[in-house]
Order: C-alpha cells, then structure tokens, then sequence
C-alpha cells in the first residue's frame, strides 16, 4: 500500500482514524466508570438475602417497598438519603439503634432494631434500601 493510500485511509477530514478508535474506548470507559461507580450499591446488595432479613425483622409490617403504611415506603427512604454523603452510615444507625420515631398521629415509639448481629447482612439490608429506584423525596 502506498504511503498516499496509507494516509487518506487513516484520515478522515483531518482527524487520524486510527486513534479514534482507542478514544471512543477511553471514552466508553470513562462513561461505564461513571455509571457503575456512582450506583454500586445497585450492584452489591444480595436482594433475597436483604429482603429475607427485613422479613423476619418485621420491616414490612410498618413499611412498604412501594407503598406507605405506619412508616415511609422504603423507595421514599432511600430517595431521601441516597445522595447524602453519610446515607448508609445513617440508615444502619436507623435499623440498629432503636432510636425514636414519629408517626403521622404524632405519637413516637422506639423504632424495632434489625434482627441480626453480623453488620454485613445489616449493610447488605441498607444497600438494598439505597439501590431502590424512584421514590419521593420528603
């Protein structure tokens, strides 16, 4: 192949073709960094495991994942706290602490406490809450 050839194929309207290439992978890198770096709580929670363990500690009996009841639906929740800096920090505290809560009559009661003592199955609870979509902000 000529060297004239050579360049008019690995030019087009003076960018080199060749490098282009490479660009739209960093590129496409870049963009897939983005995307699953920014959710990965999306990605690391084991949703049968969150959802058995929110089972047996009773958070659906005052929670919904799509629907309020006693206490906010739980894509309410996470819609809240997920852009916070300290939302899992924040949300374990909540499940583990008893601490007070209000309802909607005004009345407080001790929030129930997760029924686990192993932290990664309660940080696996809260990844989950966190990974849920939609929700309102409140």
């Amino acid at each position: 192949m000529s060297a004239r050839h050579h360049s008019t194929i690995s030019q087009v309207n003076g960018c080199d073709v060749r490098h282009a290439g490479a660009a739209l992978n960093a590129i496409g890198f870049v963009v897939a960094a983005f995307v699953f770096g920014s959710s990965t709580t999306a990605f690391a929670a084991d949703v049968g495991a969150a959802q058995a363990l929110a089972q047996k500690s009773g958070c659906f009996k005052c929670h919904g994942i799509d629907k309020k009841k006693d206490g906010p639906a739980l894509r309410d929740a996470a819609a809240k706290y997920k852009e916070r800096a300290d939302a899992e920090e924040r949300l374990v505290y909540h499940v583990t602490s008893g601490e007070k809560v209000k309802f909607d009559d005004g009345h407080e009661e001790e929030h129930k406490k997760v029924k686990t003592s192993d932290p990664n199955e309660t940080k696996n609870l809260v990844d989950w809450i966190l990974s849920l979509p939609g929700g309102t902000k409140y």
